[in-house]
């Protein structure tokens, strides 16, 4: 009686485990050599870079290997805008969203302190008076809600290790109108020198900006070497 009582609470357990996944999108995978042995709708969700390899976001060949220099003014910035740089690392971007915003603000977030004391240092030489540094959680960035006007995403979405609720959350600190650029290694091009697990296609994009209400709204496959730069907004 013992053991077939066991065997149908652990059928029920599997059960709800399975209803679980379907609903929030999740699946264990087992761990990886890059990964996190977690899949999100279906994609496998990469480990972070830690803040030891902060030089590599610094890199003198990046703008040339990236086009970064190309990418804000795709952006459709105004001098007064509030922005939100998620996974901000070093600041490569923040600082130079913090120029082209002057009369606004940009909320460089990580979840490293380590990230952001670098950036809190180089804004202590007098640089990006605009930059306001936020430790952010790792299913919340903790941002203010209503408030921003466009979240910079670099190469960092596919390692939330919470990608539902991030998105979730990113989507709250969004004015109505506000946009979200997801800025990803190209998934569909295999000459994209970048391991698949650090890769996202357009379709694994919009389905998983879909499922948090977001719409898209475009996408450049063209400008920046190996990345797309896609659009989604908060309805109004």
């Amino acid at each position: 009686m013992r053991a077939m009582l066991k065997a149908v609470l652990t059928l029920a357990v599997l059960a709800w485990s399975s209803v679980a996944a379907a609903q929030d999108g999740y699946t264990n995978t087992g761990l990886t050599l890059d990964g996190i042995g977690k899949a999100y709708m279906g994609r496998d969700i990469a480990a972070v870079m830690g803040y030891q390899g902060a030089s590599w976001l610094e890199r003198p060949d990046r703008a040339q290997e990236e086009g970064t220099g190309r990418l804000l003014p795709l952006l459709g910035l105004k001098p007064t805008d509030v922005v939100a740089d998620i996974g901000a690392g070093t600041g490569y971007f923040s600082f130079r969203l913090s120029k082209a915003v002057p009369q606004g603000k940009v909320y460089a977030e990580d979840i490293q302190q380590e990230m952001l004391d670098i950036v809190a240092a180089r804004k202590a030489k007098g640089e990006g008076a605009n930059i306001v540094t936020v430790l952010g959680g790792v299913n919340d960035p903790r941002l203010p809600v209503n408030a921003i006007d466009l979240i910079l995403l670099v190469d960092v979405y596919h390692e939330f290790s919470y990608p539902r609720e991030m998105g979730q959350a990113m989507a709250r600190a969004l004015k109505p109108g506000g946009r979200i650029a997801l800025v990803e290694y190209r998934g569909e091009d295999p000459a994209v020198p970048i391991k698949e697990v650090h890769k996202m296609t357009q379709a694994q994009a919009k389905k998983e900006m879909a499922a948090i209400g977001l719409v898209w709204v475009s996408t450049d496959s063209t400008t920046l070497p190996w990345q797309h730069l896609m659009i989604f907004a908060k309805a109004n």
